[in-house]
């Protein structure tokens, strides 16, 4: 019999708000947090919004000896990872600390870390950077932080695959429980690419807006980035029930593809095997899914792929909406504060909308986007696309507790 897998806790900071009442709150409100950004050389960029968090002390949260160690996309996951356990109600003994664990979605790692240490070295002309460069930059700093800070002594890594990362590593955490390899795993992603370098490094490629994040619109013309974390508590069905923890949602299912073709072009057949093989993993029929969290970056090229997959996968489509619309697209943490969305929709019933849509696009025709006002609707399950640079395709069904 396969083990089901709740989630019983779920903790973020990003953009929009710094816990998720406030995130599920900004979502329900279809309010917008991309806006000018805020750090040193910005003016030497040709795009200057983002999904910025802008109320972050860091050295209200962590200690001097902490902060040495934490790049910020860490002091992100550590809050997060906070807050989840906490609502969890999480309490581990010994022998259970053994069979918990953690895996973490990242596409950069510690960027802010590399950006200072080359501004160092190559702007000042100095010629030696902290100590402590590179276990503040490794991409498996979160992952180990986390485990350290509750205790985790079973399975912990990171999974780093661009843009999917958080749902690959959400992925992991559902089957790793599946298996039996662990009871409780702490699960999610956590980025901080808004500095110079990151940001320059992506204006290299023109899929930057400079004005705003329209996902499936006519008009829309690009991404924009954002930064923060979410993680959740994936916990054995039993094992939850028997202590008696409140049920956020079902992970029922998962699947991952990849398109094996070009690396930043995608192919809709990678995204339309992922999502039917969540469902087919999820034992879930097609008419069952009230609600499709997509990954709509609002570049022209990913809106219209992913709308031609959903299209075959759905005759009759249910409502779609991206969120980075309003918080910006997080990279490789993208699909875990998304997941907060699916939640909403699952458990109080609201669907957040796309925000910043302006005009119908005739290639996207068949989809309901949700247009800039969120929605009330009865959702028993939903799915979570996350499609990544290198045909990386990752998607998760969910189901109301």
């Amino acid at each position: 019999m396969v083990r089901r897998v709740a989630i019983t806790g779920a903790g973020s900071v990003n953009a929009l708000a710094l816990d998720v009442p406030g995130t599920f709150a900004a979502l329900a409100a279809g309010r917008v947090a991309i806006g000018p950004l805020d750090f040193e050389d910005v003016e030497r960029l040709t795009v200057r919004i983002g999904g910025q968090i802008r109320d972050w002390d860091a050295e209200a949260r962590h200690g001097r000896q902490e902060l040495a160690l934490y790049d910020r996309a860490v002091q992100f996951a550590l809050e997060a990872g906070r807050q989840a356990v906490a609502q969890a109600g999480l309490s581990l003994m010994p022998d259970e600390a053994l069979r918990a664990g953690v895996v973490m979605g990242t596409g950069g790692g510690g960027y802010t870390t590399i950006d200072d240490s080359y501004r160092a070295v190559l702007s000042q002309g100095k010629n030696r950077v902290h100590p402590f460069t590179i276990p503040r930059l490794m991409h498996a700093a979160a992952a180990a932080h986390l485990a350290m800070r509750h205790g985790l002594k079973g399975p912990a890594f990171t999974v780093s695959t661009a843009c999917a990362s958080s749902n690959h590593a959400m992925g992991q955490a559902l089957q790793m429980i599946r298996s039996g390899a662990a009871d409780v795993m702490l699960a999610g992603g956590a980025e901080a690419t808004l500095c110079f370098g990151g940001l320059k490094a992506w204006e290299g490629l023109r899929v930057m807006s400079p004005d705003g994040c329209r996902p499936f619109s006519a008009d829309r013309n690009g991404m924009v980035q954002g930064e923060g974390a979410a993680v959740f508590v994936f916990e054995e069905w039993d094992r939850a029930t028997a202590r008696g923890a409140r049920i956020l949602a079902e992970v029922a299912g998962f699947a991952m593809t990849s398109d094996a073709g070009d690396i930043v072009m995608p192919d809709p057949d990678g995204a339309v095997r992922a999502m039917q093989g969540a469902l087919d993993d999820a034992g879930l029929a097609r008419a069952e899914v009230g609600y499709i969290n997509a990954h709509g970056t609002g570049t022209a090229v990913n809106d219209r792929s992913e709308a031609q997959a959903i299209r075959r996968v759905f005759a009759a489509p249910p409502p779609v909406s991206s969120t980075k619309s309003m918080h910006g697209h997080l990279l490789g943490a993208a699909g875990a504060v998304e997941l907060l969305a699916v939640l909403m929709a699952l458990s109080e019933g609201v669907i957040a909308p796309t925000a910043g849509w302006t005009t119908e696009d005739p290639e996207v025709l068949g989809l309901d986007v949700v247009p800039n006002v969120a929605r009330r609707a009865r959702v028993d399950a939903a799915l979570s696309n996350a499609f990544a640079f290198g045909g990386l395709n990752a998607c998760l069904a969910l189901r109301r507790a």
